[in-house]
């Protein structure tokens, strides 16, 4: 898992560090040569959805959603497996769901030879790549769901827990 880990991130950071090339070389040509870079709202629209969908799977994988634990005191740990597997599943069904309805979008577009704007760029290819990230953040799902099934998170020591106002507990 580290290395496609390495390689979304490594599309994620050349996406991110083309977006602020083509940003700075906008706002450059805009105010210093009066003449903006043609396309570049497209451009950026592409690039935000390769990054944010290049990011997907990892940051499933690595559990970093945000994570709302209210009642976790108060519900046992055999109810917080089955909530969590729970979640898992769904999450990873609308994943699943999803991808298939936008899968069938990519292959309208492709079909009709959709286009942008100003750069005559494919679409299909875009929205195809956001259906296979959603497919493979819903396989990493159900997989991350079933991993801390069976591999619950440690629990923090006493030095690590803090009481509500932020203090550590003692």
């Amino acid at each position: 898992m580290a290395w496609l880990a390495f390689v979304l991130e490594l599309i994620a950071a050349l996406t991110l560090l083309g977006l602020m090339l083509l940003t700075c070389a906008d706002v450059a040509g805009r105010y210093f040569l009066g003449n903006a870079i043609d396309g570049t709202t497209e451009l950026t629209e592409m690039g935000i959805a390769i990054l944010v969908f290049a990011e997907m799977p990892v940051i499933t994988w690595r559990g970093g959603h945000v994570v709302v634990d209210i009642l976790d005191r108060t519900l046992g740990d055999r109810m917080l497996k089955v909530l969590g597997l729970l979640s898992a599943l769904l999450i990873s069904g609308a994943f699943a769901f999803l991808a298939t309805r936008i899968h069938s979008l990519a292959a309208r577009s492709l079909r009709r030879e959709e286009v942008t704007e100003y750069l005559q760029l494919p679409v299909g290819y875009v929205v195809e790549y956001i259906a296979l990230m959603s497919w493979a953040t819903a396989a990493l799902m159900i997989s991350y769901g079933i991993y801390r099934l069976l591999n619950p998170p440690a629990e923090p020591s006493a030095a690590q827990t803090v009481d509500e106002a932020g203090e550590p507990a003692t």
